[in-house]
């Protein structure tokens, strides 16, 4: 416990015990003028007299009210200064960060979130976004398959700043995208025509709203496409025969990119 009756006041690693500083605050402190010992004993040592521990009791209540150092020597050493006026002013500022730090908390609950569920609606907005037929456990399935890979951690981050306005855009989009592919299957377009690189193209632009998607990854999907059972059931839903048809248009396509579907691989 430190005497603060000391006759020839306390030594700098006292005063900074009292003050609840370190002594290396206190050296910067007296380095720049704000606080410094104001008595010199016969030995030669610097000493904080009472009222030079005064001042270090208002500089540290400042400095843990967040005022910086330029604030705290305004306060103390400017007749003129308006203590309240900066006290209500510092308020103003903690008050900002405040609402900063809230909306960041938001952002990343929300992306915690999606980077465990996937899709941030409910299972009734899910329904009613993406059709009654639609599955809301799909996207924990696709989690377990694909959760430790960078693009479920692509489709995360943008699911976690997408509105349900913006997945319903989406979802109309595929839609759209499905029923022009079953029209172009009953009309015979050819793999590798034109108009089939047209639908392969704004496939591809469509996915890449959830991670980018390359022609080789497009391929890889175009062969899930046809193998899976729930991906072709869902497009021989859509047109007898459509599941294998788009794999062969993206297999054409890419092709004509140089790349050989065979050899195409995930990345």
């Amino acid at each position: 416990m430190v005497d603060r009756n000391i006759d020839d006041g306390a030594t700098v690693g006292a005063a900074a015990e009292l003050a609840g500083v370190t002594v290396r605050t206190l050296h910067h402190w007296d380095e720049i003028g704000l606080a410094s010992p104001s008595v010199r004993t016969p030995a030669g040592y610097r000493h904080y007299t009472e009222e030079d521990l005064q001042r270090l009791y208002r500089i540290v209540a400042y400095r843990e009210a967040g005022l910086g150092l330029d604030a705290v020597r305004e306060v103390l050493d400017d007749p003129t200064a308006d203590i309240g006026a900066t006290l209500q002013d510092q308020r103003s500022q903690l008050a900002e960060r405040i609402h900063d730090l809230q909306q960041l908390d938001k952002r990343l609950e929300r992306m915690s979130h999606a980077h465990e569920r996937g899709i941030l609606l409910s299972d009734e907005e899910q329904a009613e976004t993406f059709g009654a037929d639609w599955d809301a456990r799909r996207s924990e399935q696709a989690r377990a398959v694909w959760g430790s890979s960078p693009q479920w951690a692509q489709f995360a981050e943008r699911s976690a700043s997408r509105t349900r306005e913006q997945w319903q855009s989406l979802s109309d989009a595929m839609s759209t995208l499905q029923r022009d592919l079953g029209e172009a299957l009953d009309e015979g377009v050819i793999p590798g025509s034109p108009e089939a690189n047209n639908l392969v193209e704004r496939h591809r632009d469509v996915f890449s709203h959830f991670f980018p998607l390359t022609r080789q990854m497009q391929v890889c999907l175009g062969r899930m496409f046809e193998s899976d059972p729930g991906f072709s059931a869902h497009y021989d839903g859509i047109r007898a025969g459509l599941a294998s048809w788009f794999r062969r248009i993206i297999d054409e396509s890419a092709r004509a990119h140089g790349i050989d579907p065979n050899a195409a691989t995930w990345q």
